[in-house]
């Protein structure tokens, strides 16, 4: 289980916003990569993990239940929380590496305070005017990170939710348009969407 004891290092150097950073939707055939930022309070830093801080986890062992619980936590608790987007066009013209650093940068920018230091699940991201610690696995290591990574998650998921309604057929809804076998399905029967990601495979 993630926890605070890489913030309380940065705490002990001085630091105070300490901004974890991650994304959802990388690989993923349809619809943008989706990146939030989090800016978890000192105090919240500092005291006992009780219900509802303490069971943040990597979003990907959630259930989509959980998830969605946590993510009403974290927005209510964070001092900060930012997201940002990268469209599906920007994948295929720049490729999803570049286009997820791109997200990350807006997430990063939309938040109303300017970071001490930012914790990223992954690579370094560019252009970036302050600290950085990337952690491997990040989302499993740091509770920041990983309430990154529950609202990059929720947020991208309501959207593909939404989008369902506007492209039926394909079960945007069940699999947040991620190459399942309903998914292949639909495009082969369908074609693509326009929010399609034509960089990806899209046969299978």
């Amino acid at each position: 289980m993630p926890d605070f004891l890489i913030e309380k290092r940065f705490i002990r150097e001085g630091y105070s916003t300490i901004v974890g950073v991650d994304e959802a939707g990388r690989g993923a055939l349809f619809g943008p990569v989706v990146a939030s930022a989090v800016v978890m309070p000192l105090s919240t830093i500092h005291k006992d993990l009780s219900e509802g801080i303490g069971e943040i986890d990597d979003s990907k062992v959630l259930t989509p239940k959980k998830r969605k619980r946590l993510a009403g936590i974290i927005l209510k608790e964070a001092r900060y929380v930012g997201v940002g987007l990268a469209t599906n066009f920007e994948i295929d013209q720049e490729n999803i590496y570049w286009a997820s650093l791109k997200a990350m940068k807006r997430a990063i920018k939309s938040l109303s305070v300017r970071p001490d230091v930012l914790l990223i699940d992954g690579f370094r991201i560019k252009d970036v005017n302050c600290p950085q610690m990337c952690i491997p696995g990040g989302d499993r290591k740091s509770i920041s990170i990983a309430a990154a990574s529950i609202v990059a998650k929720v947020v991208r998921d309501k959207m593909m939710v939404l989008l369902d309604r506007v492209y039926e057929g394909y079960a945007l809804g069940r699999n947040k348009g991620y190459g399942t076998e309903e998914h292949y399905r639909a495009l082969k029967e369908r074609g693509p969407t326009p929010l399609h990601r034509f960089s990806f495979s899209l046969e299978h």
